[in-house]
């Protein structure tokens, strides 16, 4: 007989796979301007319309092989890798705060906003407004709903994320003439604080700052061999990556593994 707790993650992994194949329509049509009601979805090379059964979460790709059923065009990995990453993250959030309403009302529509912004602003260089300032808004509305945090923090965090850190885009053009943090990235920690609190927000920005750094150096050091002349001289050139994807994971590291990075500094009172 399956155990309740099996059940429950059975349970999460049913429901990620299936938000992450809306999520798929999110991710293509959002940035696009277009309903992500209507029309339903079709193949992007024939415009077969996709049949419900072909439209099951992983197992459809791997039934059809990866192609159109009608026109056998190559179906894009990224539709189950999509799929499959709303899954996990789903299973990890049950495990890490259970199996209850709360989870089900604020949490997982958290996560699958996490999964958009990070494939949305790899293919666009963007995060929508639509996730982000939709997203800050339901943050506060349902952090009372959340044991220890409540209303307050949520604001608090909100403003940290937005009010402090637009303030330091603001004074690093006003130096030096060139933007840092763009709006996009602003707005999104807006939306951060508000489902993590300062604290958590705060946690976000160190955690992606330093995985940031540390891909954007890999990458520079790369691109720096790659762009070697015949005369053995070396050229560092401008590596272009979306910040939004290492605020992802730092909301992650904060979300799930709570004040860990913090908790040996913290003094008993």
């Amino acid at each position: 007989m399956i155990s309740l707790e099996s059940f429950n993650i059975f349970f999460a992994l049913a429901i990620g796979l299936v938000v992450g194949s809306f999520l798929n329509v999110v991710i293509y049509r959002l940035p696009r301007d277009l309903s992500i009601v209507k029309p339903r979805s079709q193949c992007p090379h024939c415009s077969h319309a996709i049949r419900w059964y072909e439209n099951i979460p992983v197992l459809s790709y791997l039934a059809l092989r990866g192609r159109c059923s009608a026109c056998r065009a190559a179906i894009s990995i990224r539709y189950p890798i999509v799929e499959l990453i709303t899954g996990v993250l789903f299973v990890a959030t049950e495990v890490r705060f259970g199996n209850n309403w709360v989870v089900w009302i604020r949490d997982w529509p958290f996560v699958a906003a996490l999964v958009a912004v990070t494939f949305i602003d790899l293919d666009h260089r963007i995060i929508p407004d639509e996730i982000s300032w939709g997203g800050m808004a339901w943050g506060i509305l349902t952090s009372w709903a959340v044991p220890g945090f409540g209303v307050l923090p949520s604001l608090l965090g909100a403003a940290v994320g937005f009010g402090l850190f637009y303030g330091f885009a603001w004074a690093y053009l006003k130096w030096s003439g060139k933007s840092g943090l763009g709006g996009g990235d602003i707005k999104f920690l807006g939306m951060l604080g508000a489902f993590l609190g300062p604290l958590g927000v705060l946690t976000t920005i160190f955690m992606s700052s330093i995985l940031g750094s540390l891909i954007g150096i890999v990458l520079g050091l790369v691109q720096r061999k790659n762009s070697r002349g015949a005369d053995g001289a070396t050229g560092l050139m401008g590596v272009a990556i979306p910040y939004g994807p290492f605020l992802v994971v730092g909301a992650l590291y904060a979300y799930l593994l709570g004040d860990i990075l913090w908790s040996p500094f913290t003094i008993p009172i």
